[in-house]
């Protein structure tokens, strides 16, 4: 396989053939990630492409599902990405799932017929990065979105009947604004309505502006019980209809993994339990 830089997935993307069909991400201006700092962003040669789902085809028959990197793969235009899906179902037929970051300028690149043609040759699920659905720590931490287009932009690749998983991010909005940004996310979860929803501490990367500033001590991080105060807002105001909220990443203080909307109280109080001390933390 032709890889290019450092190669990043979802963990439920762990056992996936991971195809890398771009280089980078075409945003890359959030203050808080440094994941393809180093990496100018490209849409890789197709003769690339063809060449590594033939090596697929070859020596990754044991697995069943394929994620296209890296933060953008979505982004390709449709003829070059129908292509691409075109040629996984031809010479990959044991593929069962195809997925991909997706962020809202690529999915408003797309009609939702274009999304409904992925959707019908393999691409069966997206990811998502919300961080906030706070208005005021979108625009502090560069999203390039507000919450009015995360909530119309996730609301329209699901109606292509693709799934999808959304990040969110415990700590981002600082000391300041914390409950603010916990309410105001699980607002937008609960307008988008995911099949997931995965919810991971902050944790500062070297080199980012957000890591900058808070060496500096012009940003402040909150402390593992005001992040776990914030989780147990967020998902308190979290609505989903037949979902899952996970929030068991390695960041986490507190694994917690929920299906929605049965298992709500039984998480906030497990959440309550920690909040009093009567279960202790996961060490930093």
């Amino acid at each position: 396989m032709h890889y290019e830089g450092n190669i990043f997935r979802p963990p439920s993307e762990a056992n996936s053939i991971l195809l890398q069909v771009t280089t980078g991400c075409s945003h890359n201006k959030c203050t808080f990630c440094g994941m393809y700092k180093g990496s100018r962003f490209s849409i890789k040669n197709d003769d690339v492409i063809m060449a590594d789902i033939d090596f697929a085809a070859n020596y990754c028959k044991n697995q069943n599902r394929l994620f296209l990197c890296d933060g953008d793969a979505l982004i390709i235009p449709q003829k070059r990405l129908l292509r691409i899906l075109e040629a996984v179902k031809l010479k990959l037929p044991w593929v069962e799932r195809i997925g991909a970051y997706a962020n809202t300028k690529a999915i408003s690149m797309k009609s939702v017929e274009d999304l409904r043609e992925l959707n019908n040759l393999g691409l069966k699920i997206a990811y998502m990065g919300l961080e906030s659905g706070d208005d005021v720590t979108l625009r502090a931490i560069g999203k390039g979105a507000d919450s009015e287009k995360m909530i119309e932009m996730g609301k329209k690749i699901r109606s292509a009947g693709i799934k999808l998983s959304i990040t969110v991010l415990l700590g981002i909005a600082q000391k300041e604004r914390s409950m603010i940004h916990a309410k105001e996310t699980g607002r937008v979860l609960s307008a988008i309505d995911p099949e997931y929803v995965g919810a991971l501490s902050l944790m500062l990367t070297p080199g980012t502006k957000i890591s900058e500033e808070h060496r500096k001590g012009r940003w402040q991080l909150p402390g593992p019980e005001e992040m776990l105060e914030e989780l147990a807002i967020m998902f308190s105001t979290t609505n989903l209809s037949n979902g899952y909220f996970h929030a068991n990443h390695a960041s986490n203080y507190l694994p917690i993994k929920a299906k929605l909307p049965q298992d709500k109280e039984k998480i906030l109080e497990l959440i309550d339990d920690a909040l009093g001390g009567r279960i202790r933390l996961k060490p930093e």
